[in-house]
């Protein structure tokens, strides 16, 4: 398997239990915005965070509240809030709305803006005027673009023009008209290639990179070599961070849902159950009682 350059030597097995908690992403004390420079730090210490995509204003404030770190406005709002079948149709205007909400929402949290389809991929030039409208316009604190080797020279570019990047790579859903939604990295070649994709991002100045749908020893191996904070979805437990589609993770989606999902409520029975007694009580009568009218 090809070797990526070795990244700094980490803290000891156990090193977690002896970091200052006030300078913890996750369960700190400071509650000013955090910053890439905090991830990379995050990283240095040995420190494992948890991320969530946010695509509104409220929930965003619930996240907040509860702590998490890092929000992800996804593209992935296509899916779980536009009502698109994958996230390949959403426009640039809309990542740029649902983008400005999460900010308007948070306080704390550092919020990551993605690049839609067809926002970056004729090249820097058009990824920059496209980033420059999610972080002048929307107010995220960096973007995310999918790809490795192929987004080098647009991540380049962002990075040395000030612009946060957190390169996206393994499964990458935009792409899911040419590649489908399939484990990538398996084989020797798919893994020397990805190893490829995550030496090409960090080369470029992505300070993090998601790794989506990868095997978990090959996750693993990328998180060990790399010097950036690796996040993973679908890619075992040794990545730096962990990311959730938020719908799936709290259970509003409907149907199947991936076998790396792990729901921890299910607000879809219960929105479900309160609105059918909300219907119940208008239907019959007990709804608005004295109570509830205005004199």
């Amino acid at each position: 398997m090809t070797q990526l350059s070795a990244a700094p030597k980490q803290p000891a097995e156990g090193a977690r239990a002896t970091t200052d908690s006030s300078k913890a992403l996750y369960g700190g004390k400071s509650t000013r915005r955090i910053t890439v420079r905090d991830i990379t730090t995050a990283k240095e210490r040995g420190e494992k965070w948890p991320m969530l995509t946010a695509y509104d204003a409220m929930t965003a404030s619930v996240f907040d509240e509860a702590g998490i770190p890092v929000m992800l406005v996804g593209d992935s709002a296509g899916n779980c809030h536009l009502g698109y079948e994958t996230t390949v149709p959403v426009t640039l205007d809309e990542m740029t709305m649902l983008s400005a909400a999460v900010v308007r929402g948070t306080s704390r949290a550092l919020i990551v803006g993605d690049l839609p389809f067809g926002s970056y991929q004729e090249g820097p030039v058009q990824a920059l005027r496209s980033a420059t409208r999610l972080v002048k316009e929307a107010g995220v604190g960096a973007v995310k673009l999918e790809g490795g080797e192929r987004s080098h020279r647009q991540i380049e570019l962002l990075v040395e023009s000030g612009i946060p990047v957190m390169a996206h790579i393994g499964l990458t859903p935009q792409s899911v008209n040419s590649m489908g939604y399939r484990v990538q990295g398996r084989g020797e070649e798919a893994a020397q290639q990805l190893l490829r994709d995550a030496k090409a991002v960090q080369d470029a100045g992505a300070f993090a990179v998601v790794l989506e749908l990868v095997p978990a020893e090959l996750a693993a191996e990328v998180t060990r070599t790399l010097h950036i904070p690796t996040v993973g979805i679908g890619a075992g437990p040794e990545t730096d961070a962990q990311v959730l589609v938020w719908t799936d993770m709290l259970g509003l989606t409907g149907g199947r849902v991936p076998k790396f999902v792990k729901k921890y409520a299910d607000l879809r029975e219960v929105m479900g159950n309160a609105v059918r007694a909300f219907a119940d009580d208008v239907v019959g009568g007990t709804f608005p009682l004295e109570e509830h009218s205005v004199h």
